[in-house]
């Protein structure tokens, strides 16, 4: 979580809304880290999850991620927790409960749903003090 909190502040450094992930492969060695880049990008899908299951997936040479672990420090939106189920991570990781976007544990509950292609592995709540208090703090400033 510790480099996906380093992300997140790059990315607030950067304009973006601090978001910060992580991918780690089976035997925990990263396979891709980044920030959001929604606004560098002008791409409203380039979340810092989506960011890095596509990277780590081009660099494994796979459209499956199985036996990964995606680091984030938010709570993954449906989006986002979708193409996680879609690349097979085994476990997400998060920081901060998100109740008005979340995907998981809010809102549309994407490993829920009776359709769901995969169920990874849930944890939330990792340094979720640290991590609201990045968000909290970056939309503080933008007030």
């Amino acid at each position: 979580m510790g480099l996906a909190l380093a992300e997140a502040q790059a990315a607030a450094a950067r304009g973006e809304v601090p978001v910060g992930a992580v991918l780690l492969g089976p035997d925990g060695a990263v396979l891709a880290q980044d920030g959001n880049r929604t606004e560098a990008l002008c791409d409203a899908s380039a979340h810092a999850e989506m960011l890095v299951l596509r990277a780590a997936a081009a660099r494994l040479g796979s459209p499956r991620l199985p036996g990964c672990t995606l680091v984030v420090t938010l709570e993954p939106c449906a989006m986002c927790a979708a193409a996680a189920a879609a690349f097979r991570v085994g476990r997400v990781m998060f920081g901060a409960y998100d109740p008005k976007g979340g995907g998981i544990e809010h809102g549309a509950r994407v490993y829920e749903t009776q359709g769901a292609l995969h169920r990874p592995e849930v944890i939330g709540g990792i340094r979720e003090t640290e991590a609201a208090a990045l968000l909290r703090d970056f939309f503080k400033r933008l007030r």
